[in-house]
């Protein structure tokens, strides 16, 4: 992993071609678009395989095609995953734009509002998020003790997944604070509220990845473009509703503070007390702050994040007692799950076991901190710094034994900024190998 690569895109006189590669780019958009709306009005029927039980907070777009059953999905996103292929490369090479800005912009406001219109896919996660708001704000229980079998009689336990229907939360304490108010504004509010974060989540990191490219002189409408259309980026983050969403938005603020063209001490504590507030919504986010603080080689980043860290544990403290500072339990409590989607499992399958065992997760850890090691010595020679953070990001991904789709997403804002082009290839190719490890029923299906 060796320092930049070629830029991003480069601004280039357009070729004869430019003109036919447009078109093209235009068609596939339109697809994308059109998929998107097929899998959204289908999935507004109900619960489907890839709809979970939910209120019908969409029923009134449903009706106008047939059920979202789980081949029907695959194959739209199918459709969805060749097309965006197709755009992601015409907008990643020269010359300049497979699409004007203003066309970007257009295709990803309607991508995300059609996404914003539909109910909740695929996951039952935000369930969990209003499960544990209401237990706190309206039935005066601590979620980071009790898990939604607490409120067996609210609305949403019939929507929370069966997987943490008796966890305790594992979320940081300012995304639960977040959550707080939103309890307020009843059951089809709050998941409405919920839909409307994570819009705001995405439209922000959107914008930010928009600028920050532009201010290492790669081309921002691309990368939002290839952030904004990417179909785990759309239907599992944006469509699940997820709060990692939350977390990259501040991660990026922190990103485009620091590579503002006047880095003040003031804009690098806030840098450094963005990523731990990223940090206190999922902990992840706290990996980029050691890749920031050894490239720039100064300290108000750490005083930014020591002082946000402090006054976090307080504010945790009193309201949630020591299980709401204590966010690295949660995180050791979940590490130890194993999902069947996780590179992990696939691995330990193709070499004839059964499955992931303890001392797998013992290995697995040992390569992620030789990993990371690794990329602080790089650090420290002059690698750049926001790739290093997406190498990291994508490892945490890549080892960990309980990966979901959106975990991802958490490496792409990075890639498209970075200046190592080997850091966005890889997390695609990462994400196409999830895709297509979600056809495998359909291949080999389950007895």
């Amino acid at each position: 992993m060796s320092a930049a690569t070629e830029p991003l895109l480069a601004g280039e006189t357009p070729s004869t071609h430019s003109a036919s590669r447009r078109t093209v780019a235009y068609i596939a958009s339109a697809l994308i678009v059109l998929v998107t709306a097929e899998i959204i009005i289908a999935a507004s029927w109900g619960h489907e395989a890839v709809t979970p039980v939910q209120p019908r907070i969409s029923g009134w777009i449903g009706g106008l095609t047939g059920r979202l059953t789980y081949p029907v999905f695959l194959v739209a996103l199918g459709v969805f995953i060749v097309c965006y292929a197709v755009l992601a490369w015409l907008s990643l090479r020269r010359p300049r734009l497979a699409l004007t800005p203003r066309g970007v912009i257009w295709v990803l406001g309607i991508l995300q509002l059609i996404i914003f219109l539909g109910p909740i896919l695929i996951s039952t996660d935000v369930f969990s998020y209003i499960a544990y708001a209401r237990m706190g704000v309206l039935h005066g229980i601590n979620p980071y003790l009790h898990g939604p079998h607490s409120i067996l009689h609210d609305r949403v336990w019939v929507f929370v997944g069966k997987d943490w229907a008796y966890a305790a939360t594992a979320y940081g304490p300012l995304y639960t604070l977040l959550t707080y108010p939103l309890a307020l504004l009843g059951f089809d509010g709050i998941v409405w509220a919920m839909k409307v974060m994570a819009l705001g989540s995405s439209i922000g990191i959107l914008w930010l990845t928009w600028r920050v490219a532009e201010r290492r002189g790669l081309d921002g409408a691309a990368a939002a473009l290839v952030v904004g259309a990417n179909p785990i980026y759309l239907l599992y983050g944006l469509g699940g509703a997820h709060n990692d969403l939350v977390m990259m938005l501040l991660m990026m603020v922190a990103v485009a503070l620091v590579l503002a063209p006047r880095v003040s001490a003031r804009r690098e504590a806030a840098a450094g007390a963005a990523l731990i507030a990223g940090a206190l919504i999922k902990v992840t986010a706290g990996a980029v702050l050691p890749f920031m603080v050894i490239a720039r080689r100064k300290w108000p980043a750490v005083i930014g994040a020591l002082a946000m860290a402090i006054v976090g544990a307080l504010v945790a403290q009193a309201v949630f007692g020591f299980q709401g500072v204590d966010i690295f339990a949660a995180l050791s409590r979940d590490s130890a799950f194993v999902s069947t989607d996780s590179f992990a499992t696939e691995f330990a399958h193709l070499i004839g076991k059964p499955g992931v065992f303890p001392i797998d997760h013992d290995l697995l850890k040992a390569v992620l901190v030789i990993i990371v090691a690794y990329l602080v010595w790089l650090t420290w020679r002059g690698y750049d710094w926001v790739a290093a953070s997406g190498w990291a990001l994508l490892a945490i991904s890549v080892t960990t034994t309980w990966l979901l789709a959106w975990y991802i997403l958490w490496p792409l804002p990075l890639a498209v900024v970075s200046k190592d082009r080997r850091l966005l290839y890889a997390t695609l190719f990462v994400m196409l190998v999830y895709l297509i490890h979600q056809y495998s029923p359909l291949i080999a299906p389950v007895e």
